[in-house]
């Protein structure tokens, strides 16, 4: 007898799917979306020296950048080494301070190369100025960094960078070319930074007639497509939640689904009853055994418990007869019931 089914619980109605957000979708829609928003605001990064200068593996990374700006204010105990690296090999840096001014036990070393060993190109310190520096420009596509401070100093101790990669007037220019002569990225013209150092790519000059930076809304380019894309993650989440809190209401409403219910197991315990013409030589010697006193067989089961023949093919050999009824044939004839 096979086991009964057990009853089905409460589901989703039709039409109805829970919806599930896999880690593994959930983590490349944020990759995509960090990929979007950096493709769209990596030209021009915008660093600060103590996030640069923890200690972790992305400290030893090579930074591709077109442009950067790099701030500092009074940070303390510091030992780090930061390199960047252009996007093509034809390509220098320049690198143009708007604020200077170390403590006088502070020193950031600038190295013409991916490493901060051999001599250095530059030792800035407190006798140093942005005035008395100047440009200074890179003879590779490399430039590392080395800021080594002690544990004092005031808030107006820091310094500003602006970091600036450019091709000379020797190589094709695709791109903005500089009253300098020298080319550098398009998306660094009017950004408010001044990578050309005599602020021909800036607000004020032939191809900046506004004044200040360029806004949408109110916001950068860069906040606009980062707000885009979160409300756009945010919106994705919202309509996950509701999907799923109206699939829990719905269910909810039409109550568990009742159990389907089983038919019973399909034994044979009524068994036809077939009435058998015995052969006369079978009969003769029922007869012989009776007059020699071995006694009359009795009926296994007898008259009162034969029942009509139910559907199945006969049990037993035999001739069965199809019509008539007992009372048509003689005594004589008549023959026991079998199962």
């Amino acid at each position: 007898m096979p086991a009964p089914r057990p009853a089905r619980g409460p589901g989703p109605g039709p039409g109805c799917r829970r919806p599930r957000l896999r880690p593994r979708l959930l983590a490349a829609l944020l990759a995509a979306a960090a990929l979007f928003s950096a493709a769209a605001a990596e030209k021009n990064k915008y660093y600060h020296m103590q996030q640069l200068c923890k200690n972790h593996f992305l400290q030893q990374l090579y930074r591709k950048i077109d442009g950067a700006v790099l701030q500092s204010q009074n940070e303390r105990n510091l030992d780090c080494v930061i390199t960047f690296q252009t996007h093509s090999i034809l390509q220098r840096f320049m690198l143009r301070f708007d604020l200077l001014q170390l403590d006088c036990n502070d020193h950031l070393f600038i190295y013409d190369g991916a490493h901060a060993v051999g001599s250095y190109k530059s030792d800035l310190t407190c006798r140093n100025t942005e005035s008395t520096v100047g440009a200074i420009y890179t003879r590779t596509n490399f430039v590392t960094l080395k800021y080594v401070t002690d544990g004092w100093g005031t808030d107006s101790n820091g310094f500003r960078l602006v970091i600036t990669a450019f091709k000379d007037k020797k190589h094709a220019c695709e791109d903005f070319r500089c009253t300098r002569e020298f080319c550098i990225d398009t998306d660094l013209v009017c950004d408010d930074v001044n990578h050309c150092g005599d602020a021909s790519d800036e607000a004020g000059s032939a191809v900046c007639p506004q004044s200040g930076p360029r806004t949408v809304l109110g916001l950068s380019p860069t906040m606009l497509v980062v707000a885009a894309v979160s409300a756009l993650l945010l919106l994705a989440a919202a309509a996950a939640a509701l999907a799923v809190c109206l699939c829990r209401r719905s269910r909810g409403r039409r109550g568990p689904l009742p159990s389907t219910p089983q038919p019973p197991p399909t034994t044979n315990t009524s068994f036809p009853y077939v009435r058998v013409e015995r052969r006369r030589g079978e009969r003769a010697r029922r007869q012989a055994a009776a007059a020699a006193g071995a006694g009359k067989l009795a009926s296994p089961c007898g008259p009162p418990a034969r029942v009509q023949r139910g559907p199945g093919p006969p049990l037993l050999p035999g001739r069965v007869r199809s019509s008539g009824s007992d009372s048509d044939i003689s005594s004589s004839q008549k023959d026991e019931w079998f199962v």
